[in-house]
């Protein structure tokens, strides 16, 4: 093949995986890349299903925070008498109702962390799956002895792309981070039970999976457009032709606190 067909060839497939990028996204749902794994992540050293599974089983009023369309969520059953969600993407709202009040889930639209719409000690288990969340908060709707169970993305997740794309990791989440979180909810009157953090590998294995979470994940890189980055992207794209895909560290961390 020619140098001039090869470029032609490279362009095309670029151009294919940039098109395949334009399906639409809801929920919370990424099975489109890694469904056909063109994504895929390591493992974490625990499972955040298995230890939410465990605490369900013990309690009667629990929340989950940030349900996204309910996919996690409906995994867990059963589910305790009284459960209820929030979210705070609006249009995720329809779709976690759909899949959660038949299970018997009240879905509550959320926008401000420090102020939620329930009462004072009104649960005894939250769950939060990659959900900000306000810690003064949280304490005061759980009972005492209520207990909060929240795995977070860390600042520093994927900033290989950032770097890539020379974008300035986003200062709004500056230093977040296990440490920080534990400190902070210890402030607030949390005692810790665990705490584990993880640098797994995810890797991209074509441009379009790549260019699809950017599109979905909107805070690793503010106002993300494909064509503001196509010369870092094709340099992207020719490194996965020649090692079979593109790899990033991601930052996981997972607390279990209880109101003292």
């Amino acid at each position: 093949m020619s140098v001039e067909k090869f470029k032609e060839a490279t362009i095309e497939r670029y151009e294919q995986g940039v098109q395949e990028a334009e399906r639409p996204f809801s929920g919370w749902d990424f099975s489109y890349v890694t469904g056909s794994e063109r994504l895929q992540s390591g493992m974490l050293p625990w499972s955040y299903g298995t230890i939410a599974r465990r605490l369900l089983s013990q309690t009667e009023r629990m929340l989950d925070m940030g349900t996204g369309g309910g996919e996690m969520l409906s995994r867990l059953l059963p589910l305790p008498p009284y459960t209820c969600a929030t979210e705070g993407y609006l249009p995720n709202i329809p779709i976690a109702e759909e899949r959660l009040q038949p299970l018997g889930v009240k879905v509550l639209p959320v926008t401000d962390d420090s102020q939620l719409p329930f009462e004072d000690g009104e649960f005894d288990l939250i769950l939060n799956r990659h959900e900000s969340y306000d810690e003064l908060e949280v304490r005061r709707i759980l009972s005492v002895g209520g207990l909060f169970l929240t795995q977070q993305v860390g600042w520093s997740d994927c900033r290989e792309i950032n770097d890539r794309l020379g974008i300035p990791m986003p200062a709004d989440y500056a230093g977040w981070e296990l440490n920080r979180a534990v400190f902070q909810l210890e402030q607030s009157g949390f005692r810790i039970i665990e705490q584990h953090e993880a640098a797994p590998a995810q890797r991209f294995y074509d441009i379009g999976a790549l260019v699809y979470y950017l599109k979905t994940i909107p805070w690793q890189v503010p106002d993300f457009k494909e064509q503001h980055f196509r010369e870092q992207l094709m340099e992207i794209r020719m490194e996965m032709e020649q090692y079979g895909f593109w790899e990033v560290q991601q930052k996981r961390f997972v607390i279990l606190a209880v109101k003292e």
